[in-house]
């Protein structure tokens, strides 16, 4: 059964647009993990333009379901880690001034780098999933280099879902095929939505999670959160 994961950055977003603490980040992650979110997602960036360094040691505290911290593997990243000891580190090849993730690591460019990294982290006590394109290479590559899971980018699915939805999910199926005969768990994020979110669940049955962030927090405006949680998971279903 694949897992949904809450990306709760967004909710920083709007709490730092205004100061002060509305919408309150801790709560929101504990409302969703009430509301049947079975993990919480935040990416720290070194901006702090949302998710804080403070609302990660908070938030270690308090989650219950999975915690997953993404994010670029530079020291601080690797401190933050190390304080927060989560159940999950997910590593993404974003340089700082990147507004979201837009593409996979090249697991076989940076495989010297990502696999003393992912040592390092295993040893911090994390699961290891690095984010890359549903590129047999890239999953192969990462595979090498140690990790546990891998989350594959998304957005290319999303962009071609209406389109010819059949088209799109394609190289996501060959690559989730190549995971699973290497043993990787795999995790899938970016640009998901309540459009797309079922056909790509239904085509990847050994889909470990998702991590939904943007279209959730949208969605929620709209449908109020608890309910847009109950949909999300629905389509999962």
């Amino acid at each position: 059964m694949t897992r949904l994961s809450v990306n709760i950055n967004k909710i920083a977003t709007l709490r730092n647009a205004r100061g002060g603490n509305n919408p309150d980040v801790i709560k929101t992650a504990l409302d969703c993990e009430r509301f049947g979110a079975e993990g919480i997602t935040v990416h720290p960036r070194p901006d702090e333009r949302h998710i804080r360094y403070s609302d990660v040691m908070q938030l270690k505290d308090v989650v219950t379901t999975e915690f997953n911290i993404e994010g670029y593997p530079d020291p601080r990243y690797m401190e933050i880690i190390a304080k927060a000891k989560p159940a999950q580190a997910t590593l993404v090849p974003d340089g700082p001034h990147v507004i979201t993730s837009n593409a996979g690591w090249d697991t076989v460019v940076h495989q010297s780098f990502l696999v003393d990294i992912t040592k390092e982290l295993k040893r911090l006590g994390a699961r290891v999933s690095i984010f890359v394109n549903p590129d047999i290479k890239m999953v192969e590559g990462a595979a090498k280099a140690g990790a546990d899971r891998i989350e594959l980018y998304t957005e290319p699915y999303a962009s071609g879902y209406h389109k010819n939805r059949e088209a799109a999910v394609k190289p996501y199926v060959e690559a989730a095929k190549v995971a699973e005969k290497l043993g990787l768990g795999l995790n899938a994020g970016h640009d998901l939505d309540l459009d797309n979110l079922e056909f790509l669940a239904k085509s990847i049955p050994a889909l470990d999670e998702v991590s939904i962030g943007h279209a959730l927090i949208a969605d929620a405006l709209y449908l109020g959160l608890e309910n847009t949680i109950r949909l999300y998971l629905r389509a999962l279903r």
